[in-house]
């Protein structure tokens, strides 16, 4: 399926991954409609960063996924759903682990309504390899069982199993994208790779950080964003999960040097207890099995690590006015 011309609703457009998402569909010629959270500023996120050109090409819809007429009006004319509105910060879940449910499993209940009313003729659903928990084999495929190690994780495994229910019991055009750890410009201070380079850019000595010892798989931002174009124009993706990550493991360890090498600096690190999950939450291991991605739907990373962080790096440095460093960002 093309998506040249296609009315396309994103949630959660204005967030890291939604922004870049919404300008891969632009390039591809998609009529976008980005559904943003409301608020009193009437800010647009990232997308406020975009391009005037390109802003002017989108159509904005402010409101809440967690109220059903808000989803319904958004749904109006649609043809394809990117749904990637979320609460995503695994250690804020576990001070308001309620919200979780409300936004994670409640609001996509509704984004899953209304799209079955609006007879929609794609719905790609965002998941989060933090579902799988720490791996029991690795590298971990779509069949590696499901793991609720944080109220976070646990709420996407509820949304996960309620958009494959709308597959199974109403025929709904569905497919699941679970994306390992994806990084680059514009990501929020509060995950590793911002915090890192943040704190370095800001000159300082001796760096704040939680546990050295997980292993994570990271995927570009730009590759991520393609892997949920290539799902939606895929037939063979409906009813499926599908993996998107390097399939390569890094401690964050090895990538805080790699930074530190990177940035021609050298800093101390400092282990923050307030910083570290809680033992039986952490998840200590994520690899990716990505041959389902590249049989099902053409597609694996074109980014190296380097090549990413390189970008990363350049983009928070003259940015650094986005961060916080001195704050431990929840």
């Amino acid at each position: 399926m093309s998506l040249k011309n296609k009315k396309v609703l994103v949630t959660g457009a204005e967030g890291f991954i939604g922004s870049y998402l919404v300008e891969e569909l632009l390039n591809r010629g998609a009529k976008v409609r980005a559904f943003v959270l409301y608020n009193f500023s009437n800010s647009w996120g990232w997308l406020d960063t975009l391009k005037k050109e390109d802003q002017a090409k989108i159509e904005i819809f402010t409101g809440n996924i967690c109220e059903a007429y808000n989803v319904r009006k958004a749904m109006e004319g649609v043809d394809v759903v990117f749904h990637l509105g979320a609460l995503i910060a695994i250690p804020y879940s576990y001070y308001s682990p309620e919200s979780y449910v409300s936004t994670n499993v409640m609001g996509t209940l509704n984004v899953l309504q209304a799209a079955r009313e609006a007879k929609v003729e794609k719905f790609v659903h965002t998941s989060t390899s933090e579902t799988y928990g720490t791996a029991i084999y690795v590298p971990i495929d779509e069949k590696h069982p499901l793991q609720g190690q944080s109220p976070y994780s646990a709420s996407k495994i509820g949304a996960d199993m309620i958009a494959e229910s709308f597959y199974r019991s109403f025929g709904m055009p569905v497919a699941i994208c679970r994306p390992f750890n994806t990084f680059g410009p514009r990501q929020s201070a509060r995950a590793i790779i911002p915090t890192i380079i943040s704190q370095i850019a800001a000159g300082k000595k001796k760096i704040k950080l939680g546990s050295l010892t997980p292993v994570r798989d990271l995927t570009f931002v730009r590759d991520t964003a393609l892997g949920f174009v290539k799902i939606a124009e895929s037939s063979k993706s409906i009813g499926e999960v599908i993996n998107l990550g390097s399939g390569v493991g890094i401690t964050i360890g090895d990538l805080v040097e790699k930074i530190i090498t990177l940035m021609g600096t050298k800093v101390e690190i400092e282990c923050e207890e307030k910083r570290v999950r809680p033992e039986k939450s952490e998840v200590m291991k994520l690899i990716c099995n990505n041959k389902k991605a590249l049989e099902y739907v053409g597609w694996k990373p074109a980014y190296s690590l380097d090549q990413g962080l390189t970008e990363t790096i350049d983009y928070i440095k003259n940015n650094l006015n986005y961060y916080k460093p001195d704050i431990y960002n929840v």
